[in-house]
């Protein structure tokens, strides 16, 4: 029976004894190795070639186990690797999938779930766990909301003068109504005027909250790639 080689990855040596532990129990796990850095990950990956990493992502930096995964992925594509981490992080769970691991395990996870994911990625099996799954799609709702609310400002603009637009402009760039006055080489009521216009059109009170939007929506930087 061929025994599937792992390599543990873990600065914590309770976390990485608890592995080995639970390798050990298995005939037909086979330990080639453990490293305590993500530079260490790299270069035993190399020399041993594993079936599959256990990849911690906080060692000697707090995104050292996902450049250690990019970089493995990018040379040694056959290799498996299993996020096992304490966190929880939307955008730490999306920067590890982006290297092209195949599983992200919490070590409050069970022995039998553990194992169970490196059966699985050895079968080329592994699931969307629950949590994933949930983050997944409130990512996906974000960008949709996002994309709506970009869609509607971008249509409000549309219908805003030129001038106005150059007002806005300003503003966003934190100008002063005084300064954006000086400028435009008007009178600060006329600035006051343009901005209850742009008020209207976007149903605020205070210029402040359209600002907010804009910047936060990086609207400027969409339209001068148009």
């Amino acid at each position: 029976m061929q025994k599937i080689k792992l390599l543990i990855v873990d600065d914590l040596k309770v976390h990485i004894r608890r592995l080995e532990r639970l390798v050990g129990e298995k005939q037909d796990l086979q330990l080639v190795g453990t490293a305590q850095s993500g530079y260490e990950a790299v270069m035993m990956a190399a020399i041993h070639k594993p079936d599959i990493i256990l990849m911690d992502i906080q060692m000697e930096n707090n995104m050292a186990g996902i450049e250690a995964a990019k970089q493995i992925n990018e040379k040694l594509p056959n290799i498996k690797i299993i996020m096992l981490t304490v966190h929880k992080d939307d955008s730490i769970i999306f920067a590890a999938f982006q290297t092209g691991i195949v599983d992200y395990v919490l070590k409050t996870s069970s022995d039998e779930e553990i194992l169970g994911a490196i059966y699985s990625a050895h079968k080329n099996l592994s699931p969307i766990r629950p949590m994933i799954a949930e983050k997944i799609r409130n990512e996906f709702q974000r960008m949709k909301e996002s994309e709506q609310s970009i869609l509607y400002v971008i249509k409000i603009i549309s219908e805003i003068t030129p001038s106005e637009l150059q007002v806005l402009q300003l503003l966003a760039q934190n100008k002063t109504r005084k300064e954006v006055a000086a400028i435009r080489c008007v009178e600060e009521d006329t600035i006051k005027k343009q901005i209850n216009s742009i008020l209207k059109k976007f149903n605020k009170r205070n210029y402040k909250e359209v600002i907010q939007i804009i910047n936060e929506l990086k609207i400027f930087e969409l339209i001068n790639q148009i």
